[in-house]
């Protein structure tokens, strides 16, 4: 009687992944990052981990609650780091609480030391910065988070880019980049094919590359052009110390007059204008909505004194600041993203 042929043995992934979830991770961050993989990991919808595995793992096995209240159980404990391509620490809240335990930390440390790139996506960058692992490095962060960093660590991030590599660290702004993180690892390490596969099936127009700007906030304008979307974003970052023309231009790889006529194309407005038009929008914000002078919300609004906010004020709203205040605050109870920053004529002085 003949035995029974062993089993073949599994082939080792080329794509392996260890998951880390913050306390009050972001879901969607680490679904995109996951589905992803599932999908360029098996030929159709099978989603079998052949190509592509991951796993999820935690220092005391209890399930970790994302920020959305949905609760995600581990099924590993912390795993040789030397087993992974790379470990993604997903983070999420930012106050409330210690976002990972010491055990944990202990671990992202060693994985540090044993030379497998670390990933932070969303404020999984903030977790890795505080263990000291992303020093001399370049940080993204969102443009949301782009103060929260500066006020914590004191450097600022990069906050107009979906992802930055550097070396064997890797930070991801979050949202829909993690798709175009995942897929260029996918690409990278299991083939074209795959990663186009996992885009198509999730409905992703493309894969995005690092240096693709983030998407602007409402305070910017839907413009076409990334090139404009990086200088307006740039801008609403810089606020309180408005940038020069020509760094925002070297920043998004333009010359200034190359970056004027974008913009005019694009907003009908001179980069100055927009400008203008937004930090007076802040403003008007402030002035709704805070209990600062104006001298004060002047300066928070990039300009020089009072009186040169009071000047530009009324030659776009056509009043004073201080009439705001006495009509109530009704009058300007929207965001400082009011679409009205870009109606038309509104840039004139």
């Amino acid at each position: 009687m003949s035995r029974p042929s062993p089993p073949a043995p599994v082939p080792a992934p080329r794509l392996s992944v260890g998951f880390v979830l913050a306390r009050h991770f972001t879901l969607t961050a680490f679904a995109a990052f996951v589905d992803t993989l599932r999908l360029a990991a098996d030929e159709g919808d099978r989603s079998r981990p052949i190509l592509c595995r991951w796993s999820v793992m935690s220092a005391t096995g209890h399930a970790i609650m994302a920020s959305s209240g949905i609760s995600v159980a581990p099924d590993a404990g912390l795993v040789d780091p030397r087993q992974f391509h790379y470990i993604v620490v997903v983070g999420g809240l930012l106050h409330r609480g210690d976002q990972i335990d010491e055990a944990t930390a202990a671990y992202l440390r060693r994985a540090a030391e044993a030379g497998t790139p670390l990933i932070g996506v969303c404020t999984g960058s903030f977790v890795l910065s505080r263990l000291g692992l992303l020093k001399g490095r370049k940080v993204c962060v969102s443009w949301y988070h782009r103060t929260d960093y500066i006020e914590e660590f004191g450097t600022a991030p990069v906050a107009d880019r979906l992802y930055v590599i550097d070396g064997d660290r890797i930070t991801c702004s979050g949202g829909a980049g993690v798709v175009d993180l995942a897929a260029a690892l996918v690409e990278r390490h299991v083939g074209a094919r795959e990663a186009r596969k996992s885009l198509s099936v999730l409905l992703h127009d493309g894969q995005r590359a690092a240096d693709s700007a983030q998407p602007t906030p409402d305070i910017a304008p839907a413009a076409a052009d990334p090139r404009v979307r990086r200088a307006v974003l740039a801008m609403e970052q810089a606020i309180a110390e408005p940038m020069r023309i020509d760094d925002l231009a070297a920043g998004s790889g333009v010359s200034a007059r190359q970056l004027d006529r974008l913009f005019r194309a694009e907003l009908g407005a001179s980069p100055a204008e927009v400008y203008r038009a937004m930090r007076l929008d802040y403003g008007r914000w402030l002035i709704a909505r805070s209990r600062h002078s104006i001298s004060e919300i002047a300066a928070l609004a990039g300009f020089a004194d009072g009186a040169h906010f009071a000047r530009a004020y009324r030659r776009r709203f056509g009043a004073a600041p201080a009439s705001l205040r006495r009509a109530g605050a009704g009058a300007a109870t929207s965001s400082p993203a009011d679409r009205r920053l870009f109606a038309p004529g509104s840039m004139t002085e």
